[in-house]
């Protein structure tokens, strides 16, 4: 069992730390994980284990190469590397990759995986594919601070921050299990990343910024910014710098445009309201009519989603000049939810209201609500099922391999 800290976990920006459980990110194996790090991490870690700079310089390229763009799991697949040199890696560091409890499929064709870390904690991510593109949804955080009234995650403890190392290798897991390897520019399934799964992403800063910077590397795993989409709940202290330092597309949690309803929904209001937070969103660098902030709005029945709401939240768009989309999300049900989700009449309604005022406000068809992988619906099954099951399930998922 691992040991937990009790101490706050600071989290970035001017407000107060979150008291939660901090467990060591610790494993049985020793070796540094290569996975996650910069070029010059690697380059610093080979100096350090005996290499000159020539040589740690070069080493560290073709580390980079072979992890990001040819997708190796092992130092002994990396062919352009002399035997030799691939034991002597083999023997200091490692390639980790997040261990895969299971993988469900939907009929809609969404993939949803359960996957756990090497300290032992669980953590989903999701796969949409569509006609023209494939998007993975991406975890930050195993569980979440935030406790969004109408978020299935939310209903969890938050345990701990995600390294960059497990934010990126989601996307390496998605490259293996599609057979997407080596790493192409164009014509492949995965094609967009949304920072939306498990956590919220601002309040893991560093990790995330670190992880889509290898995902953004054109030598790399060469996905592009516009490509990419962070979405938070509204920390506003740390909007302006995830726009200088990042520079992905931006999406926000909105999901209600009064106080009442907001500060019940998305607790976080409280601290950060409707106000300061779309002003924080017309400062956003880079937000223009191209690249336009999307509203995410889930439609609770009687609660957020009448006629009046949906005038008030173009009133809120316009006062702020804010090139704006607004994604309105039918509420996917999860056992114990307090909520329903609004009829499609009410729905269709009040896109109309928003498109009327000449901004986009499609309807999102849910994905994934047979696997529980639809938005707001992820939760880890560790908390369904029992440690000794899920190790049974990937047992009998090994053994159907071999």
């Amino acid at each position: 069992m691992h040991r937990l800290m009790t101490a706050a976990m600071p989290i970035p920006g001017h407000i107060d730390p979150v008291p939660v459980p901090r467990p060591q990110v610790a494993t049985d194996d020793p070796r540094p994980d290569l996975l996650g790090l910069a070029r010059p991490q690697i380059r610093d870690l080979l100096t350090e284990a005996g290499l000159d700079d020539r040589q740690a310089k070069l080493r560290a390229k073709q580390l980079w190469h072979q992890i990001y763009n040819r997708g190796a799991r092992d130092f002994q697949d990396m062919s352009d590397i002399a035997k030799p040199q691939r034991a002597w890696f083999a023997e200091r560091f490692r390639i980790g990759r997040p261990e895969v409890v299971t993988e469900l499929v939907s009929t809609d064709g969404t993939r949803k995986w359960l996957l756990r870390t090497g300290d032992g904690h669980d953590f989903e991510m999701v796969f949409i594919p569509d006609a023209d593109r494939g998007t993975l949804c991406v975890s930050s955080q195993v569980g979440c601070t935030l406790n969004c009234r109408f978020c299935h995650t939310g209903t969890m403890r938050l345990v701990r921050n995600l390294t960059a190392g497990e934010i990126v290798g989601q996307v390496m897991l998605a490259r293996d299990s599609l057979g997407e390897w080596p790493s192409q520019p164009e014509g492949r399934m995965l094609s967009n990343i949304v920072m939306m799964g498990m956590g919220e992403p601002l309040y893991n800063f560093d990790n995330v910024r670190d992880a889509l910077r290898i995902v953004m590397d054109g030598d790399g795993l060469g996905l592009s910014r516009r490509r990419i989409t962070l979405s938070t709940s509204g920390v506003v202290p740390m909007m302006a710098r995830a726009g200088e330092e990042i520079g992905v597309n931006l999406a926000v949690s909105l999901h209600a445009v009064t106080k009442e309803v907001r500060d019940e929904i998305v607790p976080l209001n409280r601290k950060y309201g409707i106000d300061e937070l779309l002003e924080a969103c017309a400062a956003y660098p880079g937000a223009n009519n191209a690249r336009r902030i999307t509203f995410e709005y889930v439609m609770l029945k009687d609660k957020n989603d009448s006629d009046e709401d949906a005038h008030e939240l173009v009133r809120l768009i316009r006062k702020y000049r804010l090139p704006a989309k607004v994604n309105l999300i039918p509420f996917n049900p999860w056992p114990g939810a307090a909520y329903e989700c609004s009829s499609d009449e009410r729905v269709r309604r009040f896109s109309e209201i928003v498109f009327e005022a000449g901004i986009s406000a499609p309807v999102r068809r849910p994905r994934g609500r047979d696997i529980m992988a639809a938005c707001g619906q992820l939760k880890s099954a560790a908390e369904k099922k029992s440690r000794a099951e899920l190790d049974r399930i990937a047992a009998e998922k090994q053994a159907a391999l071999v």
